[in-house]
């Protein structure tokens, strides 16, 4: 190189090394180069090109300038005339700012964002909830999934998990404590419809009720209508039935059986009544299936009737055919009971003339029915790897759910989940090796895949958060089917990440370990013809981390902040205000107010960093006896009474803080009783409201979780709990996933 480039040279590797070794004004990986100088003397401008490790942190309008600073004071005065342009992976540096970051909406990158969408009626909307509006994600579809599972490993003739069981947990569980316990929940009181390629359920007994099964008129499977030569027929298209499980490797039962349409009209004309015979009491998951038609409508009338009273819902069957569509989960008593046990769907509609179609019924998570060289799983469906519940649920076999034709469910399980999410949405966003597939149809905005890592710190630190994303697809295109730029990826993976370290960091560690952001090629971050990101929250394999990881209150901030980052993504690729979801209330109370009468009070709990989580209304869910909670009413202020209490009965409350941008988690129930001809009123205080992971021992040669003295307090369930801690030598070497050290 010539001596003014070489003289360049060395000063921009000289702000490369303080970078590296200062943290300042960016911490650098000690892996970024110089790939290349661009220098034009007549000009006096310089090009900078970086490697792919220089774009590995998270930018800012605040760094950049700070970097272009430190750069020009590298420099000097002899080259100070010059202006300069620093790249990384052929882009702009100042291109690394997510949009949602950038002070001036006039330098949002157009691009990536959304292109202006159709109003899209939502999948599933519940009609009982209508304080739910659009400063939150109604409307928003979802897909979302934990890590791993239990898989059949044809070389060893066993189903195990597919990681390493350390430290109380195994990674095939660890994400799924965040995802069930928390943030599907969270986005769903956003009005989210959620997506999950795994059981979400995790009730291990399953009623299905199919027409398929019940030939004749039956208690569990009726069908009727005002007019019988304009009642229920069979469709053409093939549906759902039970068959004979365990299935084997390419059963679809969604193509063994048959599904039932009518005409709708104005007015309900026709019913069809699913009532199970429950085995025992509890709460459980109901999924719907249905065919999709050109004449479906939009508002199939389906209405839930359980223990709490009686559930309505709209689903929109032009899309999600021939699945199992989640409606909720409902406590139904042991037994058959059509009055608090059944779902009907009739044919009233909005729209009269169109199609209105029924099929199987679920009720239940189950237990797993896929059959692998003659094995089934023994286990919970939910505790199962992805590629067996898609396949129960009716995805195609080699597009999604077995791209190895069966050879291999290890890679089947990582590859088949980017590919459902292309198949939730349908042509031109199909399958990577059918685009044009149809699919199911379902808008998805955005997908996620939260795992854990491997690693040790050998310091007094935490692995911490690493985010990965993809700007090229499995065609290696840098742009999504409908034009918009892969670079929305990245600007999710930041968000995510940014969100997470700096909960974390106010909450829990204030100095949390932010790692890099990764364009990778990983299965799930490359796959989804979607916005995706690949998180990989903390190292399981690190006992630290491990201590954050199984606290409950550190399960609820991190859940938090995912929810928080997919609101604030979706609502600047869309153009959108967003309103951040209330906390839960607190200092909720009861107090009689006579013999038929109960005050109620609570206050709400501001969110220190986000302005608008403030409530502006409640919603009070009461529970009568020994029936379960009811669908809930909306109060206005941070109290209420409640009038023409019955004698010597049990009321439950409970309550929820709302606002447009969703609902809160519940706070805790509260219980009151009148007793007829009773004493003197008692008055029960709870003072334990201890949530916490299990005790620690740490030395040299001992260190680990110590059951044996205090095992901690669940917030509801552990899901991720393997069992108790055994080996603490802190030593003791990893030789196999059974011996994990």
């Amino acid at each position: 190189m010539d001596r003014i480039t070489e003289r360049i040279h060395k000063k921009v590797e000289s702000f490369l090394e303080t970078c590296v070794n200062d943290g300042d004004p960016i911490p650098l990986s000690r892996f970024v180069r110089i790939d290349s100088l661009i220098v034009d003397e007549e000009t006096e401008h310089l090009d900078i090109y970086l490697n792919r490790f220089f774009s590995h942190p998270a930018y800012r309008e605040e760094n950049i300038q700070k970097i272009y600073a430190a750069v020009q004071d590298e420099l000097g005065w002899w080259d100070s005339n010059y202006t300069f342009t620093i790249y990384t992976t052929n882009t702009k540096m100042e291109e690394l700012v997510p949009n949602f970051y950038r002070s001036d909406s006039s330098t949002y990158d157009r691009t990536r964002l959304a292109i202006a969408p159709r109003p899209v009626v939502p999948l599933v909307r519940n009609q009982d909830k209508s304080w739910l509006s659009n400063g939150g994600l109604y409307g928003k579809h979802i897909a979302l999934w934990h890590s791993h599972g239990w898989y059949y490993e044809p070389r060893l003739k066993r189903w195990e998990w597919q990681r390493a069981r350390l430290f109380q947990s195994v990674e095939d569980l660890g994400p799924l404590s965040y995802t069930l316990g928390y943030i599907v929940p969270m986005l769903e009181n956003a009005g989210a419809n959620v997506f999950l390629p795994r059981e979400r359920d995790m009730q291990t007994n399953e009623v299905i009720i199919d027409n398929d099964a019940y030939q004749t008129e039956n208690m569990n499977y009726k069908e009727s209508a005002l007019n019988d030569s304009l009642g229920w027929k069979t469709a053409q298209t093939p549906g759902f039935a039970i068959g004979s499980p365990p299935y084997g490797a390419w059963v679809n039962p969604f193509k063994l059986g048959s599904a039932r349409y009518i005409t709708t009209r104005l007015d309900r004309t026709a019913a069809i009544s699913w009532v199970p015979q429950i085995p025992e009491k509890g709460k459980y998951a109901v999924y719907v299936s249905y065919a999709m038609t050109d004449s479906s409508i939009t508002d199939a009338r389906y209405t839930v009737y359980h223990t709490g009273g009686k559930t309505e819902f709209k689903i929109n069957q032009k899309m999600g055919g021939n699945t199992w569509v989640y409606l909720g989960e409902f406590v139904f008593r042991e037994g058959t009971h059509p009055d608090s046990g059944k779902v009907v769907l009739t044919n009233e509609s909005e729209t009269p003339g169109g199609i209105v179609t029924a099929d199987a019924v679920r009720f239940g998570g189950g237990m797993g029915n896929v059959l692998r060289e003659g094995q089934v799983s023994g286990r919970p469906r939910y505790i199962e790897a992805a590629r067996y519940y898609l396949q129960y649920a009716g995805m195609p076999d080699t597009l999604v759910y077995t791209p190895s034709s069966n050879r291999n469910d290890y890679t089947d399980d990582y590859r088949s989940r980017g590919e459902w999410v292309n198949y939730l949405k349908g042509a031109p966003y199909g399958p990577n090796s059918k685009r044009d597939e149809r699919g199911l149809g379902i808008p998805i905005d955005i997908s996620l895949a939260f795992h854990t890592d491997a690693g040790i710190s050998k310091t007094d630190t935490v692995i911490g958060t690493l985010s990965i994303y993809s700007t090229f697809d499995a065609d290696s295109s840098l742009y999504f089917p409908d034009g918009v730029s892969r670079f929305a990826n990245r600007d999710f993976a930041d968000i995510l990440q940014s969100e997470i370290v700096e909960d974390i960091r106010r909450e829990h560690d204030p100095v949390w370990n932010r790692r890099d952001l990764w364009d990778r090629g990983y299965s799930e971050a490359f796959r989804p013809n979607v916005p995706a990101a690949l998180l990989e929250l903390l190292s399981h394999q690190n006992f630290l981390d491990m201590k954050f990881f199984l606290d409950p209150q550190f399960r609820f901030t991190v859940s938090r902040s995912i929810y928080k980052s997919i609101l604030k993504f979706l609502a600047t690729q869309n153009g959108e205000a967003y309103v951040v979801q209330p906390l839960p209330v607190k200092n909720f109370l009861a107090v009689f107010e006579g013999p038929e009468q109960i005050y109620l009070r609570w206050d709400a709990q501001a969110d220190p960093v986000e302005a608008t989580a403030m409530p502006d209304k409640y919603i009070l869910y009461t529970r009568v006896g020994d029936s379960e909670f009811d669908n809930g009413r909306l109060v206005n202020s941070n109290y209420t009474t409640i009038s023409n209490l019955e004698a010597n009965v049990i009321y439950g409350f409970k309550v929820t803080a709302a606002n447009d941008g969703g609902e809160s988690f519940p706070s805790e129930i509260l219980s009151a009783c009148r007793v007829e001809n009773g004493g003197d009123p008692v008055l029960i205080i709870n003072g334990f409201d201890r949530v916490s992971g299990p005790a620690t021992v740490e030395t040299d040669k001992f260190r680990g979780f110590a059951n044996f003295i205090d095992a901690g307090v669940a917030d509801k369930y552990d899901l991720n709990y393997t069992g108790s801690q055994f080996n603490f030598e802190p030593k003791n070497p990893w030789t196999d996933d059974d011996a994990p050290g």
